[in-house]
């Protein structure tokens, strides 16, 4: 029992220190870090009780936006030693948290300096106004897995031009677009549309996450650890698509590539052979597969404008029976794969509760058996008492 609780406290302690290396102690190097990165900082004092018992708290949002992808960093600083950042972000008490999901670019080489370090950001010019409202809005919706930054029409490169103001901008994909209320419709559903790379890998996460947009999938799907001249070509052949018809079907696709089919074969409960072409709608789990072999760009473009003129047909769906064989399908496959890592164990696991509903069923039908004999055992004293009455009533008849 002793070694039991050892073990457990030994798996809290290394659960703990783990989720403390996602907490960075902050210095005065954080006014320069916070310039390009969005933090989430806790000021605290070594004398306050309260902030002691928040830390386990503390260590678990960094370990749970650690474990999302999320690209926000969390900190904390003690305010008793680093007083100018108490001063400049007004701090009452302790603990205090801050999130500025917002960061202004002051200069022309703050803006380079974020336009060489983020793939893809978002950029709200001008001063006050009712857009600036929602552009806040939205960021604070987005913030942990984009980039927000606000600046002043001085603080843009020459190659950056803007005809109205205030204005928002997606900067991506070596180029930039202007949000058009008229043409994108509302900023938060713009933002969302646009807050991924044209082209780019994608993980279980991320195509999860195409789940929640209007934008269809089309990925190739390859396996990297072994790679061919037909993964690459798949590969090409999406990216070009991506960046050379990024006008046409910018809104209506989301193109990337997916190492494994392992999350694919989940959506299609089949597998899909590697490598290979496929196009999702994940909010519905539907796909379109290509009748034949596509070798050329033009071969692909006619299946996305198939796709979008409804000539293809749409596959799987989310339908009630449709998830029940979905739950079936991963149940099955779960096992499957814990069998192959782990066979002993994968018995155990599975024998345990047919043994424990076993034991129960014999139990209850043992149980019974014995009430029966009781009951019969209860009973035949009464059965022959009446019959030595009645024997004695018909021998003193006969003598009467």
């Amino acid at each position: 029992m002793a070694t039991v609780r050892h073990f457990i406290f030994s798996v809290l302690v290394v659960s703990i220190t783990l989720a403390e290396g996602y907490v960075e102690e902050l210095d005065d190097r954080f006014k320069e870090m916070r310039k390009s990165e969005p933090w989430l900082v806790q000021f605290y004092a070594p004398w306050c009780e309260y902030c002691k018992t928040f830390d386990l708290i503390w260590y678990d949002v960094a370990s749970e936006l650690k474990s999302q992808g999320s690209h926000v960093s969390v900190g904390k600083m003690d305010s008793t030693v680093y007083t100018d950042a108490v001063t400049e972000f007004r701090i009452r008490g302790y603990p205090s948290i801050i999130f500025p999901f917002v960061r202004a670019l002051s200069s022309v080489r703050l803006f380079q300096n974020v336009l060489s370090r983020h793939q893809i950001f978002f950029l709200y010019v001008g001063g006050r106004s009712p857009l600036k409202g929602q552009f806040y809005k939205v960021a604070s919706e987005f913030i942990l897995y984009n980039y927000f930054f606000s600046a002043t029409v001085d603080a843009l490169p020459q190659a950056v031009t803007l005809q109205d103001v205030p204005s928002i901008a997606v900067f991506k994909d070596g180029s930039y677009d202007i949000y058009d209320e008229e043409r994108d419709g509302n900023l938060s559903s713009w933002v969302d549309r646009e807050r991924f790379p044209g082209y780019f890998l994608m993980d279980s996460f991320s195509l999860y996450q195409m789940g929640e947009r209007t934008k269809l999938v089309a990925v190739a799907v390859v396996d990297e650890k072994n790679p061919s001249a037909e993964s690459i070509r798949y590969k090409n052949l999406v990216e070009t698509v991506a960046m050379e018809y990024r006008d046409e079907y910018r809104t209506s696709f989301q193109f990337g590539y997916v190492d494994g089919n392992d999350y694919i074969n989940g959506v299609i409960m089949d597998k899909l052979p590697m490598p290979s072409l496929i196009v999702m709608n994940m909010s519905v789990d539907g796909y379109y597969l290509p009748g034949s072999t596509i070798e050329t760009i033009e071969a692909f473009v006619q299946f996305l404008d198939s796709i979008l003129t409804g000539r293809s047909e749409l596959l799987g769906g989310n339908g009630f029976l449709r998830q029940i064989k979905r739950l079936y399908y991963r149940a099955t496959s779960a096992v499957k794969t814990s069998f192959a890592s782990a066979p002993f164990g994968t018995c155990f696991l599975i024998s345990l509760p047919l043994v424990v509903i076993g034991f129960i069923v014999v139990g209850i039908c043992t149980a019974e058996r014995v009430d029966d004999e009781k009951a019969d055992d209860g009973a035949r004293p009464t059965v022959t008492r009446r019959k030595r009455a009645a024997l004695k009533h018909s021998e003193a008849k006969k003598k009467d």
